[in-house]
């Protein structure tokens, strides 16, 4: 089975995300390693390092990834940002490999000025000059497949295959698939049709072996509209139907899927150490899908 799971709050520490994730069933995890709005990062203490790890053992909670920081772009045409965000990137996966995570999820870019292959040509680029400074490292880089809002690249798995292309088909680089980001980047997987040729096409483009995420969100907006907007499952755009055959399909048993899903107002008095109700009511639609078929589904919506 699929293992399931939800992007965590580290606030209070990282040890504290392993916590949430015990504590809402999940079997799987994303975080951010540091503030996801900020350059700076402040310095991983080596006890809160050696706890998250052994909390990530003692709950056998895994994979775990981390997700990026949303101001890095590699495609950016000011070299200061570029240089900056190629930085920055390097940080992430030095602390990615410091606290024994699998991989770092990040979104390939934006092409700020210039064209679309001169974006992916630089973000390859990027990644090149990363990965060559650490040849021994074991945390993947995956690439996040977009919605393809403004100048975002990655929308279409053709940008996918060429930035891996261009690194050679490093094995350090696989692919996290979103599902709100499939159908506003206009790949139709609510149909049985539209889902059959959307996954044909990711392997013969991309490649199934180098899937290795799903963000499993449903979609405030319709197929073809690039815009990014999640919704709690079934409540969307997506309906239940696409979680269904996901979670279903023999291609992705094992693999993580994880919610991105809005969350409880933190600013409500809820302490940070509770389940968060969303995360639960959403890990719990999805649980219910499993082993389900098509029919069963239509006749409980």
């Amino acid at each position: 089975m699929p293992k399931l799971g939800a992007h965590m709050s580290i606030a209070g520490g990282l040890p504290r995300a392993v916590d949430r994730a015990e504590a809402s069933g999940c079997q799987a995890l994303q975080i951010f390693t540091k503030s996801a709005g900020q350059w700076r990062a402040r310095e991983l203490p080596p006890d809160e390092i050696a706890l998250f790890r052994r909390r990530v053992r003692e709950t056998r909670i895994g994979p775990v990834v981390a997700h990026n920081s949303y101001l890095i772009n590699l495609a950016a045409g000011d070299l200061s940002l570029r240089r900056r965000s190629i930085d920055a990137l390097r940080e992430e996966l030095d602390r990615a490999e410091v606290l024994g995570l699998d991989g770092l999820v990040m979104h390939p870019g934006s092409y700020t000025s210039g064209t679309e292959a001169e974006g992916l040509r630089l973000i390859a680029e990027g990644l090149a000059d990363i990965l060559a400074s650490r040849p021994t490292g074991r945390a993947q880089i995956l690439l996040e497949h977009t919605a393809g809002q403004g100048t975002n690249l990655g929308h279409r798995f053709e940008h996918l295959a060429e930035i891996i292309d261009r690194l050679n088909a490093s094995p350090r680089v696989g692919v996290c698939l979103d599902t709100c980001h499939l159908l506003t980047a206009g790949y139709d997987i609510c149909s049985e049709r539209g889902y059959r040729e959307t996954f044909r096409s990711f392997d013969r483009i991309v490649g199934l072996e180098r899937l290795r995420v799903f963000h499993v969100n449903d979609s405030k907006k319709p197929c073809g509209s690039r815009v990014d907007r999640h919704e709690h499952i079934g409540r969307g755009c997506l309906g239940l139907e696409p979680f269904r055959r996901i979670l279903n399909d023999r291609r992705f048993r094992g693999l993580p899927m994880l919610l991105e899903t809005p969350k409880v107002d933190t600013r409500q008095s809820r302490r940070m150490s509770d389940v968060d109700a969303l995360d639960r009511m959403n890990l719990a639609t999805l649980r219910r899908l499993m082993n389900q078929s098509p029919k069963t589904i239509a006749s409980k919506r």
